[in-house]
């Protein structure tokens, strides 16, 4: 390209733009963009649901606290305290997960054949792989598990006999 400015013959010199490769990578950035928000949305709400099955674990220990103080007094250890509350969050999630994905799977035919209708020819579907959905369904359960931990614990180091006169 120099040779042919010092030539005086820039006319001759091709310039092109790729147009396209502009656009693609403009999209590119755009949906980066889009999927770091949506990330950051997700996993407040998965912070924000951890804590209120904590809330919720918590209100369950509160109201069966002289259900603790008989099973404290009868000869059950912490442990089996901790244990009885982390089987809870775990059944609770388990349902949960799998109450989503039942959900989910009930939803798929619909959205595919809306989005057959609304975009012709374009072969796009919506899919749920079974690998997935149990990753999904095992998420489900170690978020309520984390979620539960704390009030499992307040729950086994409960005293017997303060637990035993509470209304």
């Amino acid at each position: 390209m120099t040779k042919w400015k010092k030539s005086g013959q820039e006319d001759k010199v091709i310039k092109y733009t790729d147009t396209t490769g502009i656009l693609m990578s403009s999209v590119k950035t755009i949906v980066n963009a889009v999927t770091y928000v949506l990330i950051a949305f997700i996993s407040i709400s998965l912070i924000v649901s951890s804590i209120m099955i904590g809330i919720i674990t918590y209100i369950s220990v509160y109201e069966r606290t002289k259900e603790i103080g008989i099973l404290r007094a009868i000869g059950a250890s912490k442990r089996n305290i901790s244990s009885i509350f982390n089987a809870e969050t775990f059944i609770i999630g388990l349902l949960s997960g799998l109450f989503g994905i039942g959900i989910t799977y009930a939803l798929i035919p619909p959205i595919n054949s809306l989005l057959h209708h609304f975009t012709g020819n374009i072969p796009l579907n919506v899919t749920l792989y079974f690998g997935n959905a149990a990753v999904l369904i095992v998420l489900s359960i170690i978020l309520t598990l984390i979620g539960g931990l704390i009030p499992a614990r307040a729950a086994s180091k409960k005293d017997p006999v303060i637990a035993l006169r509470t209304e």
